[in-house]
């Protein structure tokens, strides 16, 4: 299982637009950026869909819009991956903020775990529309059902409301006709501002990817090199690779590189000490 994936495998290397593809049609939603999911509910959904009937559904909230509510998804997350004894830290402060890159870096070890479980087959009985709506259809219905019954109590015990709201409310548009012009106006102006940021975002985002495409070719051209026969097994290359291969940010990974540079040096110079001796 990819429980630990290493920040140069190609799995991070995955795209945004591949990954909202992925959702979209695992889960037959409709994400346009990958922020959409900073609340957690479609990570454990893509778990659910994996592994049915781990995931209790009916505690996943799809409207989490709060910090709070966000963080009761994450938690049920974390108790699924324990559960499975899935060895992944969730960086939940992080997600719930919503910015981009933390959300997308998730997601791309989501689609790596979730591919190298059977092989990424999808679960062809599995209805993800049903398994999003049983846990609060019927709370949803009977609430609409209630707000119906009152409005109808409110509209029979005070008939003349009614007629006095009706007339406010043509009063009310014979005035606004002037003002909605200006409105219908300072409204183009906004969306044709909002239009030129999310272009330039958009460009900024492409430069991005292109630059990390670049950088991400070397480091592949140096972990072939550092895996040729010839090289694989002096000091350096292993040095190298260990650095490439590590699985967190820590600098451990970097201090065991250096000892182990340091130390191949070290037995080069006590070689060369005896054979001038």
């Amino acid at each position: 299982m990819a429980t630990n994936i290493g920040m140069m495998d190609s799995a991070y290397f995955v795209g945004r637009n591949e990954i909202l593809a992925w959702i979209n049609a695992r889960l037959q939603l409709n994400l346009s950026r990958v922020e959409e999911a900073a609340s957690g509910a479609v990570q454990c959904q893509m778990m659910d869909m994996v592994y049915p009937g781990v995931v209790p559904m009916h505690k996943v909230n799809f409207d989490a819009k709060t910090e709070y509510d966000m963080i009761q998804n994450y938690k049920v997350l974390q108790d699924v991956f324990n559960k499975l004894k899935i060895n992944k830290h969730i960086e939940v402060n992080k997600l719930v903020k919503g910015r981009p890159l933390d959300n997308l870096e998730f997601l791309q070890w989501l689609k790596r775990y979730c591919d190298s479980v059977n092989g990424g087959i999808m679960n062809e009985n599995y209805n993800p529309v049903e398994r999003r709506t049983k846990g609060g259809k019927e709370k949803n219905v009977k609430g609409s059902q209630k707000n119906f019954k009152s409005l109808q109590t409110n509209n029979s015990l005070n008939p003349s409301s009614c007629d006095a709201t009706a007339g406010h409310k043509i009063s009310g548009a014979k005035q606004g006709k002037s003002g909605g012009v200006a409105a219908g106006a300072n409204c183009s102006v906004e969306v044709q501002a909002l239009t030129k940021e999310l272009t330039d975002m958009k460009l900024s985002i492409d430069l991005l990817e292109k630059e990390r495409d670049f950088y991400f070719a070397k480091l592949r051209d140096i972990e072939i090199l550092c895996q040729t026969p010839q090289l694989e097994n002096l000091p350096m290359a292993v040095a190298i690779k260990k650095i490439l291969y590590a699985a967190d940010e820590k600098e451990s990974a970097f201090t065991e590189a250096q000892e182990i540079v340091t130390g191949s040096v070290s037995m080069e110079e006590t070689g060369f000490l005896m054979m001038i001796v």
